[in-house]
């Protein structure tokens, strides 16, 4: 599903289950897991393997992946990548730098946000938006999903702008319901901050959003017919 948001130049692998606790991991990866529950550890364990196969499409072979001291996960060199994972879903994408400037991806299952969470992400202008949406997409959990996407592709060491947003509140997203796309605005207006254009895709039971910055703006984008549709 995923792929149908990304650059031809991306490679990804997603899944809907879990890879046994702790399999495929480097010792440094298992280190990181100490005390930590059960469930995040299958998490872990499942998305860096989906991020694995990713990386063996570019022919780059198997790495430890540790985050950096922001918390977002560490690349090999010449690589962009981002990881994402929700209840019933993991999914990493790469591509190497030399194509694709920034990922940034998010997954999230289909249904409306908690009570008072809206209000906490969302801007005044946002919110105002969503009021006006209908239909069967639950519009403010992809928003939610949209801020992630492009925070992440904010995000150190595959920054698309010259500064990071501090919070989710500090990016201003316009979806674009009739063709799958949103775009993503840092604020405040700030002359080094770029503008990031997404895709996203609606499922039942899950949304999937993905912002990815060409290193060259006519880098072509796959699926971009499908994005938005319901799968």
């Amino acid at each position: 599903m995923i792929e149908k948001l990304l650059p031809l130049s991306a490679a990804a692998s997603e899944q809907f289950g879990d890879t046994p606790d702790g399999e495929g991991l480097f010792p440094q990866e298992r280190a990181l897991l100490a005390g930590v529950g059960a469930g995040r550890r299958r998490e872990f364990t499942t998305v860096r393997h989906c991020a694995r196969l990713a990386l063996k499409e570019l022919g780059v072979p198997p790495a430890p992946l540790l985050p950096d001291e922001g918390g977002a996960p560490g690349w090999p060199t010449g690589i962009v990548g981002s990881m994402t994972h929700c209840r019933g879903y993991r999914a990493a994408v790469v591509a190497h730098r030399t194509a694709v400037r920034a990922l940034g991806i998010d997954a999230e299952p289909h249904r409306p946000l908690r009570e008072g969470v809206v209000s906490a992400v969302a801007r005044p202008e946002e919110r105002a938006a969503l009021a006006g949406l209908g239909g069967t997409v639950c519009w403010d959990r992809l928003l939610f999903s949209a801020k992630e996407a492009a925070f992440k592709a904010w995000s150190p060491g595959a920054r698309a702008g010259g500064i990071r947003p501090r919070s989710l509140h500090d990016i201003r997203v316009t979806l674009h319901p009739a063709d799958g796309t949103f775009r993503a605005e840092i604020l405040p207006d700030h002359p080094e901050a770029t503008c990031l254009e997404g895709h996203w895709l609606a499922s039942p039971d899950l949304l999937l959003t993905a912002v990815s910055v060409p290193a060259s703006r006519t880098a072509a984008l796959a699926g971009s017919l499908s994005a938005g549709t319901n799968v």
